[in-house]
């Protein structure tokens, strides 16, 4: 059934929203400003879920996509809105979540970080499915709001030559005896190479092995197996046959490079994350003379940066093989000395374990989705000296907000700055930064 409905606003999922008698409508692809005739997909007692058909008035904001996949695909949501608009919508919705959530407001809004919009993401993870009925092997994204995959043979947001590879890909899977067991390929970039990883739910053939082997040579990319978790990937083949992999990423600013594996976690936009390790390090400011902590430290993105200002980082972080790697790294960094690290389940953190750390002059906090709530209550009522300065990395601002509402009402820290990080352009994931002052 197809309805007219007038376009208020955004919701965090880049989805119109429109009000009706007092219901809400959520209609995909619309923009703020439209009038649009929409069909109901999906009704609930408090709102309803909408598909535009036709459009009777354009936002000034709309643009022609230019991937032939959007609306198909379910990567992106925003490419039919004006690169420089998506920005400004992200920044409106961490206004909007530090307020109307949080009950907190910045001081100072930072200018956002931006980068390229096409070509940028390094890490992707792409199902795969065989489909007969669609000619053979699918690789790709899986279509919007569905299991299935689309039929993708380009991808604008993946590197160039990442994107070329999805139909050689395709015909790969095709061609090996598990084409049916093989379910993802997930893809990490590095400075110098990419590397495939490939999910394996049966053991490959000596016919099997001697093709990917071929496509790494052919195509220049390191091949790995995943049997089971990400824990179990090995290297199968490197594009000049050795037996060590050499897929890292530079953060050149601070003359820190970062070996990884392919399924660690590492920013899918390297550029943007150059850029915002660099702003981060410079707002939260450590002096040489001051110890600061690093928390969910991962790798050690941050924490190996910070090392080369600081005299003492603490990076803790709650995954031990992460820690053991971000030892590793600081090694071969030359930063053992100043960047230690320490295992602990952040989700869990009280008062009395963060006052056994010590003292920290300055705190940077870079927590997954779910936020750092225990770490903003241990702050607030520690009982140790407080600490100068806390730097916020955030991948949700609806954790943000609340993580904010806990430092600012409970804690007496004031929100200094804070901005958006267009981490993934051309989708509504709304990434961001918080500096936090202790009067």
């Amino acid at each position: 059934m197809s309805e007219r409905y007038r376009i208020e606003s955004l919701d965090l999922e880049a989805n119109g929203v429109a009000r009706s008698e007092g219901k809400v409508t959520f209609v995909r692809g619309a923009l703020p400003g439209e009038t649009v005739t929409a069909r109901v997909v999906r009704r609930k007692p408090r709102f309803d879920v909408a598909e535009v058909e036709t459009i009777e008035r354009a936002s000034v904001l709309r643009t022609t996509p230019p991937c032939p996949n959007f609306g198909v695909c379910g990567g992106c949501t925003m490419q039919h809105v004006e690169t420089r608009a998506q920005v400004s919508i992200k920044q409106r919705a961490l206004e909007d979540s530090l307020w109307h959530l949080g009950r907190v407001r910045a001081e100072t809004m930072l200018p956002p970080i931006v980068g390229p919009a096409f070509g940028y993401r390094y890490r992707a993870r792409l199902s795969v499915r065989h489909v007969p009925k669609k000619g053979g092997v699918l690789v790709g994204f899986h279509e919007r709001g569905s299991s299935y995959v689309a039929d993708m043979r380009e991808c604008l947001v993946l590197p160039p030559a990442v994107s070329a590879l999805l139909v050689p890909l395709r015909e790969l899977v095709g061609g090996l005896s598990i084409r049916d067991r093989m379910p993802q390929v997930e893809l990490a970039q590095g400075e110098t190479v990419l590397a495939l990883v490939f999910r394996i739910l049966e053991p490959l053939t000596e016919a099997d092995v001697a093709l990917l082997r071929a496509f790494g040579t052919r195509h220049a990319v390191e091949i790995w197996l995943q049997p089971k978790g990400p824990e179990t990937i090995e290297l199968l083949s490197t594009p000049g046959g050795g037996d060590e992999s050499v897929l890292h990423y530079a953060l050149p600013e601070f003359g820190v490079v970062h070996p990884f594996r392919p399924t660690d976690f590492t920013q899918v936009n390297h550029m943007i994350n150059a850029t915002l390790v660099g702003r981060a390090v410079r707002l939260l400011d450590p002096q040489p003379h001051e110890r600061v902590a690093d928390l969910f430290c991962g790798l050690g993105n941050f924490t190996l940066p910070l090392a080369t200002r600081a005299r003492e980082v603490v990076g803790i972080e709650g995954s031990r093989a992460l820690v053991e790697r971000a030892r590793a790294n600081a090694r071969a960094n030359g930063l053992e000395a100043r960047a230690a690290f320490d295992v602990a389940n952040l989700f869990e953190l009280t008062p009395e374990r963060w006052q056994s750390l010590g003292a920290f002059d300055r705190v940077l906090v870079d927590p997954p989705r779910e936020g750092a709530l225990a770490v903003a209550q241990a702050l607030a009522v520690s009982g140790v000296p407080r600490p100068r300065r806390i730097v916020y990395v955030s991948c949700n601002p609806a954790t943000l907000a609340r993580d904010a509402s806990v430092l600012v009402n409970e804690g007496g820290w004031r929100i200094g700055a804070a901005g958006v990080v267009n981490m993934f352009p051309h989708t509504s994931h709304v990434e961001s930064m918080a500096v936090f002052e202790s009067d």
